[in-house]
């Protein structure tokens, strides 16, 4: 089928997108189709998809173990299974503490190649979250230098999360680790660090309606997605946001003439540019100059014209502060651009 209706396009002189003969899939969590910290080329893919393809993404969360939140108060029924088989049954780990589902290959996908990967839809699977911050942990470890761990209820009709009597959080659920395979020396790469393959970015703007965009290091580039969070403040200072379960949905779409060295991601009403380090002036001026690369590219300005925007209407802000390399992200607003070419 999908031969004949190349040749009739070819007939007629048309293009079919990848997404004329796109599939949709399901990829559940369980013991065999997650990892466990880390981000590697050389990971199995649990699924194989083609460009075009959407899948609907089952995924954990960084809470603390089953038996923990049982004793946080949470109900046993609020557990997922997949989780408790998860804690039970994989042994490989780390270097990260993560576990994130996949990877995904996406069977066009090559090093040197773009992977766009556009955010559908993000669904919450329970009814709370947990924050918690542990010795030696987050960007303030010696005025804390104790543990805590803080359950905190979801209202999913209304979209609002009970932090305290008289304080409610709206919820904007995102996935703080996204990427794909870094290249292969990296060998097995922890999941806590975002870098060129993005990860654990943990950017709150990147929910439903958003699409990121990540350079391809390896054959299939090998996606994985995880940590869940119902919402987020900039910076995510005690080292965790509000951790939950999520089920994603993203569509995949392989570009052969696009060519980046880090992420970036558009939303519908901006676009971001992004910078990690450890150093905090590092990862802001990557940032920067992945803006001002952004802007010569992809709006012709000039170098000069595009410092002197980034100036006067970009935004650069702190992603956060507490994964080994922090992030920070320049976000320049679609509106100014009055141009329709």
């Amino acid at each position: 089928m999908e031969k004949r209706l190349l040749l009739l396009s070819a007939s007629l002189g048309l293009t079919l997108t990848p997404a004329c003969f796109a599939n949709d899939f399901t990829l559940k969590a369980s013991p065999e189709t997650v990892v466990w910290g880390y981000y590697s080329a050389k990971a199995k893919p649990v699924l194989t998809i083609h460009s075009g393809d959407t899948v609907r993404v089952e995924t954990s969360c960084a809470c603390p173990s089953p038996e923990r939140l049982e004793q946080l108060g949470i109900k046993p029924a609020d557990i997922p299974q997949f989780f408790r088989d998860v804690h039970e049954k994989v042994t490989d780990k780390g270097p990260g503490g993560h576990i994130l589902s996949g990877p995904i290959a996406i069977e066009e996908a090559e090093p040197g190649d773009v992977l766009e990967v556009r955010i559908l839809k993000t669904e919450l699977n329970v009814p709370y979250a947990v924050n918690s911050f542990g010795v030696g942990r987050g960007f303030l470890p010696d005025d804390f230098p104790y543990g805590r761990n803080r359950v905190i209820p979801l209202d999913r009709e209304k979209m609002i999360a009970h932090f305290a009597p008289g304080i409610d959080i709206p919820l904007h659920p995102f996935f703080g680790s996204m990427g794909v395979a870094p290249p292969e020396s990296a060998g097995r790469y922890n999941s806590a660090p975002p870098w060129m393959h993005a990860g654990n970015m943990d950017n709150k703007e990147l929910v439903a309606g958003t699409t990121l965009y990540i350079p391809v290091h390896a054959k299939g580039a090998l996606f994985e997605v995880g940590d869940g969070h119902a919402g987020q403040g900039n910076g995510e200072v005690d080292i965790t946001a509000m951790e939950t379960f999520l089920t994603g949905t993203f569509q995949f779409i392989v570009h052969k003439d696009q060519h980046l060295l880090w992420p970036r991601a558009e939303t519908p009403t901006a676009y971001i540019a992004m910078g990690f380090n450890e150093d905090l002036k590092a990862a802001t001026e990557m940032a920067v100059r992945n803006m001002i690369d952004f802007l010569v590219t992809e709006k012709h300005l000039t170098r000069d014209e595009a410092y002197m925007l980034t100036s006067v209407a970009v935004d650069v802000d702190i992603t956060q502060l507490v994964d080994g390399k922090v992030g920070v992200h320049a976000i320049c607003p679609k509106a100014i651009f009055t141009s329709k070419e």
